[in-house]
């Protein structure tokens, strides 16, 4: 189809004769008239079967972009795009209209200027939310006079066959706009009219009533009561002078945060969210020591034997100074091992114990069990979480997550459940760059040998066991040097240990595993990520798994890789997003777009979820945070 647009318009008349005619015509050449019945969703279909880009903004012929009930495409046969307005099922209006120009594209200042108004997932073309003018959508960065704007577009003013509204947003000003995140396209509305006022009264009046069910809901919480944790200042700054890192700030912020709830009467409840490497376990580690320093004892419970491994070889070494016990819990322990250990903790002889799932069993018992330290929730399964919901009461908890799952996530920033964020990355630290490409040869083995001549490892997901095998074929043959080790669930321990131990060591170049690499694995020389099948993990969870590159000084690469076959909506949603957040601290922004994707779960109910598509989930959760708030004042 390399005709140019002239040719097109020449052969009009007799393209269209030929769609009747002629099987290849008819085949690869698609007619739009006004009034014309048809589905947009077959449309879009049809256009990514002719090799149509669908994108968030649109720069090149071949590429068309969907917001709303409108369709704007850009047709190989001419560099004009046109805007397709649909009524129903049939074809209102079909319009000229042209590229944005400059703000297409973001250069590296624009994006800085959006990181800065924490904005830095933003794109031209995604829905936003202005708290005064409602939902619209963000077209770019427009300088005027040396300043930058945010420039915003809302609906056309109603019977006028003119240009959208467009409104620009000073610096000083972008606090007001929020990222739009909901669970279907929004409604656009109009500048200078009372429909969004309308919206939001009726969200408030709504998020109201809900936050007094919340709060009704945690009331037990509030009044329950515990001798609090007294502090030991000499003891606890000495375990804070033998870090071996400079401290950040959200890091002491965070410490002071969770000594402080401890310090208190009732028991803690608290959320730790740090990005992936940004140091919440030694913020763990400093509330572990107060608990110690009160005579109660620590479970930390961990999703896998690895994090289980790493966490306790972490907090032996942090608190080797010191007479305490520490034990660890996992199927990595003999069965004689499990229940001396099992012994010392029931009669408070052990003050910290580490393990995975295994601690929640009906044989493990405390003295005095007094916090409970909770490693990545998300990955427990429902009967499991039932089980720590009952070990929590009348103890503290404090849940760590990079990525933490949309519930959780609501409720902290609902005020429900404190949060605490370390938001600060580590010095040098150098965010991974990601690819998102279909699977083929030459990237694999690019991949791979640029890795090796550098004398870097390579983590290699894939995620079925069963396949693995031909996978460590497939990677031998294409790049035969690589020294290659395996490690999956499955395994035996003794099989499993010394693999992770060979890859460790730099005896193995590539580590080809599953999931299980997800937490837990801290190799500096490992600085390459390729995911075979990118389509079929979760966001956070991919998050998690970039997270295990990029720890040392050098430059690492990801590579999530997908079949080239058509992909699911929702995974092609979680790729662009994993793709946009690729900036170091991106955990909290990925939690989001995974709740945009994912829902929100049975928190907010049908009702509620309705809001959060009118006003958009950054908005509602806002809200809800100042209802809580307010209702708070009002009882005491």
């Amino acid at each position: 189809m390399e005709k140019g647009a002239v040719w097109f318009e020449k052969n009009k008349r007799e393209l269209l004769r030929a769609v009747h005619t002629n099987p290849f015509w008819r085949n690869n050449l698609v007619v739009l008239e006004h009034n014309m019945p048809v589905k947009i969703s077959e449309l879009t279909r049809r256009l990514t079967d002719l090799g149509y880009v669908k994108t968030g903004f649109l720069a090149h012929p071949g590429e068309f972009m969907l917001l709303g009930g409108e369709l704007t495409i850009v047709p190989i046969s001419t560099k004009t795009p046109y805007r397709i307005e649909f009524f129903g099922n049939y074809i209102e209006r079909i319009e000229s209209t042209s590229l944005p120009n400059e703000k297409i594209e973001l250069d590296e200042i624009q994006k800085k200027f959006l990181e800065r108004q924490g904005l830095a997932m933003l794109r031209p073309g995604d829905f936003v939310v202005h708290t005064d003018h409602g939902i619209g959508i963000f077209r770019g960065i427009e300088k005027r006079d040396a300043i930058r704007y945010i420039l915003l577009e809302y609906a056309k003013p109603a019977g006028k066959d003119t240009p959208p509204d467009t409104l620009l947003i000073p610096e000083d000003m972008a606090k007001k706009i929020v990222p739009y995140i909901g669970f279907r396209t929004p409604t656009i509305h109009r500048l200078g009219t009372p429909t969004w006022n309308h919206v939001k009264r009726k969200a408030k009046e709504d998020i109201v009533k809900f936050a007094k069910e919340l709060l009704e809901l945690y009331a037990k919480r509030e009044i329950a009561e515990r001798q609090p944790y007294y502090p030991e200042p000499v003891l606890e700054s000495e375990l804070a002078a033998s870090f071996a890192h400079e401290e950040t700030a959200d890091q002491s912020k965070a410490v002071e945060e969770i000594l402080n709830d401890m310090a208190q009467p009732r028991p803690m409840d608290r959320l730790l969210l740090a990005d992936v490497g940004f140091g919440k376990t030694e913020v763990a580690v400093r509330a572990a020591f107060r608990a110690v320093c009160n005579k109660r004892q620590i479970m930390l419970l961990c999703p896998t034997t690895i994090l289980a491994d790493q966490h306790f070889e972490t907090f032996k070494e942090r608190l080797s100074r010191f007479p305490l016990a520490v034990e660890r819990l996992t199927r990595l322990e003999k069965p004689r091992v499990q229940k001396q250990i099992l012994q010392r903790a029931a009669e408070g002889k052990t003050d910290i114990v580490i393990g995975t799932h295994r601690l929640l069993s009906k044989d493990v018992g405390f003295q005095n069990l007094g916090l409970l330290i909770i490693d990545e929730e998300q990955r427990f399964g429902v009967g499991q979480k039932e089980h720590m919901r009952k070990c929590k009461e009348g103890i503290d908890t404090l849940s760590l997550s990079a990525t933490p799952i949309p519930r959780t996530l609501n409720f902290a920033l609902a005020g429900l459940k404190p949060m605490s964020v370390i938001a600060t990355p580590p010095r040098n630290r150098i965010a991974p760059k990601t690819f998102v490409l279909p699977f083929s040869k030459k990237t694999v083995q690019q991949a791979i040998t640029t890795e090796l001549e550098r004398s870097g490892q390579v983590y290699f997901l894939c995620n079925h066991i069963q396949k693995m095998p031909l996978m460590r074929e497939y990677i031998r043959r294409i790049v035969p040097r690589a020294r290659i080790s395996v490690i999956h669930g499955r395994m035996s321990e003794e099989r499993l240990v010394k693999a992770m131990r060979e890859f460790r060591e730099h005896e193995t170049d590539v580590l080809l595993a599953t999931t299980i690499i997800e937490n837990g694995l801290d190799i500096s020389n490992a600085n390459t990520l390729i995911v075979e099948d990118a389509s079929r993990i979760g966001l956070s969870q991919a998050h998690q798994l970039r997270g295990r590159i990029g720890r040392g000084s050098m430059q690492s690469y990801a590579y999530f890789l997908y079949p080239a076959r058509r992909l699911k909506e929702k995974a092609e949603r979680r790729l662009d997003a994993l793709f946009r957040a690729q900036y170091i601290g991106a955990g909290q922004d990925i939690a989001l777009r995974d709740l945009e994707i994912r829902g929100t779960g049975n928190i907010l109910g049908r009702d509620q979820s309705g809001r959060v598509n009118q006003i958009g989930l950054n908005l509602y959760c806002q809200m809800l945070t100042e209802a809580v708030k307010q209702l708070r004042q009002q009882s005491h």
